[in-house]
């Protein structure tokens, strides 16, 4: 079956697609590093040093054009954006955009530094039906959903709350939902070097449901499975199952 082939399924259409561990990227359990010679901690920092793309003063000294180009819509819209109803919307839309994008502002390694601890665990973590809020790159609309992470340990574990960070991180970004199930298991994957890592999202997307296809009661689900979720059928059934659950 093709994974990325949209289903329909007890009246409701889905889409399913997969994605898989990247070649030469694969940790090995035990090993300390990556088959390409390059650490984990290397390989990490040097993702995460360089997600921060906005701070703080660049939203403020972003925020006049931004305001100006919500004038601008509105305008191109037909409205008046003197009238009073509409006087502080533009700021007001401007604000809210750089709220909903601030996944740019942040970096996973500033969450995680004090959250990863040497643990003899090695059964499966599981912390399913996250609360998601993401904006569609293609309509800058919304899509809304749940998010699910299994991953089994190797010698270390994060704090669960963290995983939920990560998920804020990524998803408060302009986003397809593709690539953020895959940015949310490669993150856990470099943090914690486990055996393995699952990430299911489901979600609805406003742009199927406002306009388009308008389709109420469609679900975009997408899954990201790593190492021996993955590579181990077994496994990977026993984390669907048991998010299911």
């Amino acid at each position: 079956m093709d994974r990325g082939t949209p289903l329909v399924k007890g009246g409701k259409a889905e889409g399913l697609s997969g994605s898989g561990t990247t070649s030469g990227k694969v940790p090995v359990a035990g090993a300390g590093g990556w088959q390409n010679g390059h650490s984990e901690p290397q390989r990490a920092a040097a993702q995460w040093q360089e997600e921060r793309t906005r701070s703080l003063e660049d939203n403020q000294l972003s925020l006049p054009s931004l305001e100006a180009a919500y004038s601008a819509i509105l305008r191109g819209l037909g409205e008046d954006p003197e009238r009073q109803g509409l006087l502080k919307t533009p700021w007001r839309a401007a604000t809210a955009m750089q709220f909903f994008t601030k996944g740019y502002q942040e970096k996973i390694s500033d969450i995680l530094n004090d959250a990863i601890f040497d643990e003899d665990h090695d059964e499966m973590v599981i912390v399913k039906d996250i609360d998601m809020f993401s904006m569609c790159e293609h309509h800058l609309v919304p899509f809304i959903g749940k998010v699910s992470i299994g991953y089994l340990p190797n010698r270390k574990v994060i704090g669960v709350s963290k995983l939920a960070r990560i998920v804020e991180i990524y998803s408060r970004r302009l986003q397809v939902q593709e690539r953020l199930t895959k940015q949310i298991a490669k993150a856990i994957t470099e943090a914690l070097q486990p055996a393995g890592v699952g990430v299911v999202i489901e979600a609805t997307h406003m742009c199927m449901v406002m306009r388009g296809v308008q389709k109420m009661n469609s679900k975009t689900v997408t899954s990201t499975m790593l190492g021996v979720f993955r590579e181990d059928p077994k496994t990977r059934e026993e984390f669907l199952t048991l998010i299911r659950n």
